[in-house]
């Protein structure tokens, strides 16, 4: 039986034996795009099972758990493992950035910022060794979770697929958002928590053509992971009452404390970070340094080793004293600090919802005595605190709102943590500017903010824009000779070089037609009329900054030059020719992100 008689009988099918057609069917149809997105749903809730499976099998070889216990709840250990694993694995992670500094020198690429600058372009290959780094920090006992590496491998497979499939640049931005939409959601077993995460925090807006794929991949996604490791992601929150009005002025106060935590903590992150850099210790012995310093806190508690998901639920589940509450606090933030600081792999997503939920403990003991008509429960104060920290440091409000929604399945806690929650994240955008995420780039030199597309714009150069074919002249030329040359309606405008064909200028043609009539004046120099002596373009200058000079200079075109020392001049380029394609690229991205192209 002939492969061409198997697809005609397979019909509409038979595109799933043909690559061509697979393509064409992913880039022209919306279904397309969604059954693209289903496969990236099983592929990400393989991603999480597999690697929290490898995370917890590492644990019980390197700490000597017993099953089912997790590392940062265990009561009794063998205190010098807790001090050398951490040792141990920055040694580990220490030698791998050693063999990456000599073999890799760019930076590797997250999915924020492959949406943001590169239309969704993510390298897989980076993204296995960011999932390896990840794997070993926590793995080890570092105080990092694992959801960066979650979604990082998520959408860097998302990201390959996309580009097998030869999606544009919109879709393969959606499908990216879809790796982490199902890698959250597969790790929280919250599909509605995954699927804004990527709204808000990787795809960077909510649009109706993004929303079925980002809900079918964190459906499936969630599906798989349950199937493979059932209730293995789960937190549980104890019994809280009813809400009352008299609730929200406690959750509102908390918003703002938790607000300030955060900032106090991104901002912690960075200072052990740059302090590192500016000691004499290398990149790569940091970790070993880093580790050790966990190491002596983890012998004062383990739990501010790993990410933290069983001493949630022990500090849930238990009343602690307020001493002890507030130490465990401080002694996991520290640890989260040296442990990013020092370059362990890693994030904050489920180290901040910990933190939160122990602030949240913390303000209950005085809540207590200022508060006293509200119904809240200790375990309410951790939940609200557990939404409000998250969003101050991971961003999402509207991801952490549903997060607490799922955890409960209870509405009006859910409307109060809303509150709490926007109070947060209004708190931090107005006296910070940043999330954990957009801070590191801030440090790094990047004006990012958002995933919000703007690589768009950093493609649209004035090196593709410019015209080469540029009319110049000498400095020495007289006026008489340059009309000669360059007659009315020959050229609007000409490019003045000096004998080391540097660029010294433009002079407009009908200027030079214009005001001089006497043939003593035409024996002058063209010097006289030149303009923009200082004001030029540069190649890699996009179309905005092009903009902003033409407005700045007051000029119709300037001369691009290639670098500000040499000053050859390589092209010229006109406003109204800037401005046209700029909104022309605006407006496609408007039509793309409405669905119309």
């Amino acid at each position: 039986m002939s492969r061409k008689f198997i697809i005609r009988r397979l019909g509409v099918f038979s595109i799933f034996l043909e690559p061509s057609r697979l393509r064409a069917f992913a880039r022209s149809s919306e279904l397309g795009l969604i059954f693209a997105a289903a496969v990236v749903g099983v592929v990400s809730g393989c991603v999480v099972t597999g690697m929290s499976l490898i995370s917890q099998a590492m644990h019980r070889s390197i700490f000597q758990l017993d099953d089912g216990v997790r590392l940062s709840s265990i009561a009794a250990a063998d205190w010098t493992l807790l001090f050398l694993a951490p040792i141990a694995g920055g040694a580990v992670l220490g030698l791998l950035l050693f063999v990456l500094t000599r073999y890799r020198k760019k930076p590797m690429v997250d999915p924020i910022e492959a949406n943001a600058l590169h239309g969704g372009r993510l390298s897989l290959n980076d993204s296995l060794i960011v999932a390896a780094q990840n794997l070993i920090s926590n793995g080890f006992g570092a105080s990092v979770g694992l959801e960066a590496g979650y979604t990082q491998l998520a959408s860097g497979f998302a990201s390959k697929i996309g580009l097998l499939l030869q999606l544009r640049r919109a879709d393969l931005r959606i499908l990216v958002g879809c790796g982490a939409s199902g890698a959250i959601a597969a790790a929280f077993n919250a599909p509605l928590t995954g699927s804004f995460y990527a709204f808000e925090l990787i795809i960077g807006s909510y649009a109706i053509v993004s929303l079925a794929p980002v809900i079918v991949a964190a459906l499936i996604s969630n599906l798989v992971a349950r199937a493979f490791a059932a209730d293995n992601f789960l937190i549980e929150i104890g019994n809280f009452g009813s809400v009352i009005p008299a609730d929200y002025i406690p959750a509102l106060m908390l918003g703002f404390l938790c607000a300030g935590a955060g900032i106090l903590l991104m901002k912690g992150v960075a200072f052990v970070e740059e302090t590192a850099r500016k000691s004499f210790i290398p990149p790569y012995l940091r970790p070993l340094i880093g580790g050790a310093l966990v190491g002596g806190l983890a012998l004062v508690t383990p739990q501010v080793l790993s990410g933290g998901h069983g001493a949630l639920h022990l500090n849930l589940d238990q009343q602690g004293t307020m001493m002890a509450v507030l130490g465990i606090l401080l002694l996991k933030a520290l640890a989260s600090a040296i442990s990013i600081g020092s370059g362990f792999r890693g994030g904050l997503f489920f180290g901040s919802l910990f933190m939160g939920a122990l602030l949240g403990k913390l303000f209950a003991f005085f809540a207590a005595l200022v508060f006293a008509h509200t119904t809240f429960t200790p375990v309410t104060y951790a939940l609200v605190g557990m939404s409000a920290l998250a969003v101050s440091v991971i961003g999402g409000p509207l991801t952490m709102t549903f997060l607490a929604l799922e955890i409960t399945g209870d509405f009006p806690i859910m409307v109060l943590v809303l509150a709490a929650v926007i109070t947060a994240s209004v708190t931090v955008r107005n006296t910070f500017g940043y999330s954990f995420a957009t801070w590191r780039f801030h440090l790094r030199g990047e004006s990012i903010r958002s995933a919000h597309d703007v690589g768009w714009i950093r493609n649209l150069t004035v090196g593709k824009l410019m015209r080469a074919d540029v009319r110049t002249a000498s400095v020495h030329t007289s006026v008489k000779q340059f009309r000669q040359d360059f007659p009315l309606g020959s050229s609007q405008r000409v490019i003045i070089l000096d004998d080391n064909g540097k660029y010294v200028g433009i002079v407009l043609v009908p200027e030079a037609h214009a005001g001089v009539t006497e043939n003593s004046d035409e024996d002058k120099l063209i010097t006289d009329l030149i303009r923009y002596q200082n004001d030029f373009l540069q190649p890699e200058m996009n179309a905005k900054q092009a903009a902003r000079l033409f407005d700045e200079t007051e000029s119709e075109a300037l001369a691009v030059v290639n670098d500000f020392i040499e000053r050859r001049v390589v092209g010229l380029l006109t406003e109204s020719h800037t401005l046209r394609r700029y909104s022309e690229e605006l407006d496609r991205q408007r039509r793309s992100a409405a669905g119309e192209i």
